[in-house]
């Protein structure tokens, strides 16, 4: 049965399948299998519309469409412009603003394919004019955006609260210190970087014009102040967060900076509905596939395969993190999410590791996976974006998965790097 189910996939993504097809075709492989024919199929299109039901789902297109919004409108040009404004003078400031742009827009949108898009579409002239090369900054952008996969709102982290059942205001929380070091790591190494290849710098700004690009960013930093202060506050859930971001986002971008007119609006709503429509497409085909191979015991299977059984904690992670960074190399970040966190939920529940430690693991595994040869997402979107190819969009990555790898072995053996803000706000 395990060789049917897994067999299917393999084949049906080899011919080029979306990637829900063969989630949902190799589901009802494996319940026919089970149950020895379709009688009862509709308990498999309930599993589907089970996977989709939980109302922490919700936050997902919200986040989305707020993203959305502030993309077409000023408030992705005003974060990057602030960040410019104290970083742009100093040695590799230009690529240190890209890095913390990234960071600052993650910090309002829980998207790397969108950071992408939104810092990266400015950034990149900037960088090439100002010296670096193609190669460093293309590489600099799609890793950077991992940043946002790990600062809240994270969507991956929203999923994989969903999936597991863990916390979504405790993850979020556990994001920030990693999203953080990963943050210094970068601007260190363009620091040396633009040493090394003796990158002009950019002319230092005054200080009214520091405080004129300040002035200027105050709103569309209320994005992060609003999600985290509203829900460690107590006044918001994680999806009225989201909610709250979406108003937040319409009366920033439609009456106060008034960029984004009524059709855009309609256009935007339209893209988040795409973008949605799919996501929960993959949610939905998830929970059913992950309901057939739990009923199956294959979990338990290829968990024995491995032995992962007899491993301690350190062992359990490191396993955890190899299979979460080599899926998200050709797989859909959701759908490493919703497949691979099931089969290895009952080892990590019976080693007794704490589950945020191990979503914000598997988050930074599905961040770096994603920006990773040979079919990490962020990879298409930047070359979709800034029309370059493939092998010149990946060419300088290794440097900066290395860090990223790092960062990962780091949390393993200090994992306080994560839990230690969600520790101080539960004593707190």
């Amino acid at each position: 049965m395990t060789t049917a189910i897994l067999g299917t996939m393999i084949v049906l993504l080899l011919l080029g399948f979306p990637m829900m097809v063969p989630l949902i075709v190799a589901s009802v492989v494996g319940f026919v299998a089970i149950f020895g024919g379709i009688g009862h199929l509709e308990t498999l299109v309930q599993q589907v519309i089970a996977g989709i039901q939980p109302a922490s789902l919700i936050a997902v297109p919200m986040f989305i469409f707020a993203a959305e919004i502030m993309t077409r409108g000023q408030s992705a040009g005003r974060l990057i412009d602030v960040v410019m404004a104290f970083l742009g003078h100093v040695k590799g400031g230009l690529a240190i603003s890209t890095a913390g742009a990234c960071t600052m827009f993650g910090a309002v949108s829980g998207s790397t394919q969108a950071t992408v898009v939104a810092v990266g579409g400015p950034m990149r002239p900037r960088l090439l004019k100002a010296g670096y090369s193609d190669r460093f900054t293309l590489a600099l952008i799609i890793n950077a955006s991992d940043i946002a996969f790990l600062i809240p709102p994270s969507i991956g982290m929203i999923i994989y609260g969903v999936v597991s059942g863990t916390s979504i205001a405790e993850l979020f929380l556990a994001g920030i210190g990693p999203g953080l070091l990963i943050l210094v790591m970068f601007s260190i190494y363009s620091y040396v970087y633009a040493v090394r290849h003796n990158v002009p710098t950019e002319p230092r700004m005054p200080w009214p014009d520091r405080l004129r690009a300040v002035r200027r960013a105050i709103w569309p930093m209320g994005f992060p102040v609003l999600i985290i202060g509203g829900i460690y506050g107590g006044v918001f859930s994680p999806t009225e967060a989201a909610a709250a971001c979406v108003l937040y986002a319409l009366v920033l971008e439609m009456l106060v900076f008034r960029q984004v007119s009524p059709r855009q609006l309609f256009a935007t709503a339209k893209s988040t509905g795409l973008i949605t429509a799919v996501v929960f497409i993959l949610v939905g085909a998830g929970a059913a596939f992950s309901y057939v191979i739990s009923f199956a015991q294959i979990p338990q299977e290829i968990l024995a395969g491995i032995g992962i059984d007899g491993m301690g904690p350190y062992g359990v992670l490191f396993t955890i993190s190899i299979a979460f960074f080599i899926g998200c190399m050709f797989v859909d970040p959701i759908v490493v999410i919703l497949v691979l966190v099931p089969i290895f939920a009952p080892v990590v529940q019976a080693t007794g590791l704490d589950p945020v430690l191990v979503g914000t693991i598997i988050t930074l595994q599905v961040a770096i996976g994603s920006a990773t040869p040979p079919f990490g997402c962020d990879i298409f979107t930047a070359i979709a974006v800034f029309r370059r190819p493939y092998w010149e969009v990946i060419r300088g990555t290794p440097p900066f998965v290395i860090m990223l790898l790092t960062v990962s072995i780091l949390l393993i053996f200090f994992p306080q790097i994560a839990l230690f803000l969600r520790d101080l706000s539960i004593d707190g």
